[in-house]
């Protein structure tokens, strides 16, 4: 009976044995494959570090005005008898605009006519009386001291019929009409507004350090959101000679071709003003940067083995220094070489040796003034 239990036990030992051992080798070979595995390489685009010519610019915002731009009102009440302009009207200076009811002014400056006529008779009889030594020197003075009132009255008159026709100050583009046939004007309520836009101005600001190198005659170019991001082209044209106290900021002015009239008062603009000869400059697209609390870096694709039938590559992580960014671009003072190749999408699925394969036929183009797209 021992000896049957013995043996029992042993060839169960064998069978339990024999199956922990299986499990532990299978295991092992598993974990054997897994760890020798090759990790499946990650498609990405690549852009090539390269050089550029790039100018040192000073960058700002500011807003676009009028070289001549007004609102225009009347300098007396009045009742609108007159309207000669339609909304959104181009005018030339001097151009009848409105008027106002003048039929008692019109009245005023007959009967002053007639008088500075009337006057001016007197005068003429009482010169020849003076001559035949009829009258005293002082009664022709007088004569003639009347006759000038006389006239001066209806300049003045004249100057008050005036006031009631509204006139374009310069040449321009009118705005949206305010006011309506019969209306009673007070004066100074705004009737509409006068722009001159070719060529306008740009107002903008820059910090006191600046102020030793913005001139006059430096070109500059702006881009405005509001018409797609479009780039124009001007000129500094003065330089405020004083400080801000408040802001420590001086104010510039930049003037601007503008024949299509299509940049408007008021609009918003962002400012590159140009400084000086372009340098080469070693940029990479923003795309390729991958932003960090401890670092900037890159991921650089190099050939991976020594296979060279079936070339493998894959990336590895360098922290670079950056320098200003400009549209797509940013400058890179170092941890890179000119023509070196880095992924420039897929950052996230990235770590130092990972396999990756170059899929950049659909990758989008980087530009130094990107467009957004239209429609």
């Amino acid at each position: 009976m021992t000896k049957r239990m013995v043996v029992m036990l042993l060839l169960c030992g064998i069978v339990f044995g024999g199956v922990f051992g299986m499990k532990w080798f299978g295991g092992k070979m598993m974990n054997d494959y897994i760890d020798n595995m090759p990790t499946p390489a990650v498609s990405v685009n690549s852009a090539e570090i390269q050089r550029q010519q790039w100018a040192a610019q000073l960058s700002a915002v500011g807003s676009l005005v009028a070289v001549m731009g007004a609102d225009l009102t009347t300098q007396v009440d009045g009742t609108v008898t007159a309207i000669h302009f339609e909304s959104g009207q181009s005018v030339e200076e001097g151009q009848p605009l409105l008027s106002l009811e003048s039929v008692a002014e019109r009245g005023e400056l007959a009967r002053l006519e007639a008088q500075a006529k009337l006057a001016e008779i007197e005068q003429r009889r009482r010169e020849q009386l003076y001559r035949r030594g009829t009258i005293s020197k002082s009664e022709y003075d007088t004569a003639m001291a009347e006759t000038d009132v006389a006239k001066s009255a209806v300049e003045a008159q004249r100057g008050r019929l005036a006031l009631k026709t509204l006139q374009a100050p310069f040449n321009g583009e009118l705005g949206i009409r305010r006011v309506a046939l019969g209306q009673y004007l007070r004066a100074g309520d705004k009737i509409v507004t006068l722009q001159a836009l070719d060529p306008i101005e740009l107002d903008f600001s820059l910090p006191e350090k600046q102020l030793g190198v913005v001139r006059a005659g430096l070109p500059l170019s702006i881009r405005v959101d509001a018409l797609g991001g479009q780039q124009f082209q001007g000129n500094i044209i003065a330089v405020e000679p004083k400080v801000d106290p408040q802001t420590r900021n001086f104010d510039v002015r930049a003037r601007f071709a503008n024949p299509e009239k299509r940049l408007k008062p008021g609009l918003f603009a962002k400012v590159s003003v140009e400084l000086g000869e372009p340098q080469d400059t070693l940029v990479l697209p923003r795309t390729a940067i991958q932003y960090s609390s401890y670092g900037d870096s890159v991921f650089v694709i190099r050939q991976q083995g020594a296979d060279s039938t079936q070339p493998q590559l894959e990336v590895v992580q360098r922290f670079i220094t950056l320098g200003e960014a400009r549209g797509d671009y940013v400058a890179v003072i170092s941890g890179v070489e000119e023509g070196e190749q880095v992924a420039s999408s897929g950052l996230l699925k990235l770590r130092s040796g990972q396999p990756v394969k170059i899929e950049s036929e659909l990758a989008p183009k980087p530009s130094l003034t990107p467009q957004p797209p239209q429609g």
